[in-house]
């Protein structure tokens, strides 16, 4: 790698490790800014990552990096670092594990290797706050059957979100009260009306790399990108794994253009798209071709075939501002965009405006 390249990975190393530190995990972002140091000293990080210095900044390879790993340790294939990974018992001490964070590096390049051309895939249940969220103030202008599409669907856990149990002050306001998974006190700000009899008549998702949680690869492949030291992620995860085994639902290997170019509206029903935290992995042409398909859809709109786009992503408010996490609604006919709230990476909390 060469000394520009590894200077630009730092930079991006850095800026994710203060975002990990504000998201809950001091793990992550220690050791983010270990690496980067190491990418400056010229390091063993340089020559694991050399290809991939060019990378663009919203593929996130610090975090494909560190996925990479946390598969290794999960797999009990790091038991030096085991050592120091919660996720596995052990407890994160700064100095000894970078030390066998640095070693591994260094002893299993190739191992490291196998997973950085893979995008993350957290599937974050989280985020069902915020697109459930998102359902429930699409209730207050239709309440028919809704036909439930995502892209990005990576294993389909939030084609489920209507199955989770959202609770607040203690009582379970939406969603079945039975559920494996609970969403505690993850709505702020405005009130949500709930919507008790919300019925999803179909729910499809897509993804050019599905992941099948139905397997122990596949719910491994979702266990390695949560972070290891964020305990209640991995307990949403866990119990959600519990609800896709009694739900199952079709996730298909498609790219999100293509999918949504075979959308079709449904009479008596509401279709809503939607998505969180994948769009920047979408180059620009492919954003502009669904982005198109849409406000077809949405042309095609009707009282009795309304159509929703819901999505929970880095927006800016208007075309000069800075980067919100947004819960936007954008509904036809008419297709009015609605800015409904903020979040965070993880979905918990949402504040709703």
């Amino acid at each position: 790698m060469s000394r520009e390249g590894a200077a630009r990975t730092a930079r991006l190393f850095r800026d994710q490790a203060g975002a990990c530190e504000r998201l809950g995990s001091p793990m992550y972002a220690e050791l983010l800014g270990r690496l980067a140091d190491d990418l400056e000293a010229g390091g063993v990080t340089c020559t694991v990552l050399t290809g991939h210095e060019d990378d663009p900044g919203p593929s996130g390879l610090g975090l494909r990096l560190l996925g990479s790993v946390h598969r290794l340790v999960l797999e009990r294939r790091a038991s030096g670092l085991a050592t120091f990974y919660p996720s596995v018992g052990g407890t994160w001490e700064p100095a000894g594990g970078w030390r066998a964070f640095e070693a591994l590096l260094g002893q299993e390049p190739d191992a490291v290797r196998e997973w950085l051309d893979r995008p993350p895939q957290t599937n974050e249940v989280g985020r069902a706050a915020a697109l459930v969220g998102g359902l429930l103030r699409l209730g207050e202008t239709y309440r028919l059957p809704v036909r439930l599409l995502e892209i990005g669907s990576s294993g389909g856990l939030n084609l489920r979100a209507d199955r989770f149990a959202y609770e607040m002050d203690g009582a379970v306001v939406q969603g079945p009260a039975d559920s494996p998974l609970r969403l505690v006190d993850a709505w702020r700000g405005t009130p949500l009306e709930p919507w008790p009899d919300l019925q999803v008549a179909e729910r499809l998702g897509s993804d050019p790399m599905p992941v099948d949680v139905g397997t122990p690869e596949g719910r491994l492949l979702l266990t390695a990108y949560v972070w290891p030291d964020q305990h209640e992620r991995h307990e949403r995860l866990r119990h959600a794994f519990a609800v896709a085994a009694a739900h199952p639902v079709e996730v298909r290997r498609r790219d999100a253009a293509s999918f949504v170019r075979d959308v079709a509206l449904v009479d008596g029903t509401t279709t809503v798209l939607w998505h969180s935290v994948m769009w920047q992995y979408l180059g620009e042409q492919e954003q502009a071709e669904v982005t198109a398909t849409l406000d077809r859809l949405g042309a095609a709109a009707t009282e009795s075939a309304p159509f929703a786009h819901l999505f929970a992503e880095p927006t800016r408010r208007t075309p000069g501002a800075d980067h919100e996490f947004l819960v936007v609604l954008r509904l036809w006919p008419g297709g009015d965009r609605r800015i409904l709230g903020t979040t965070v990476g993880h979905g918990l909390p949402t504040t709703w405006e």
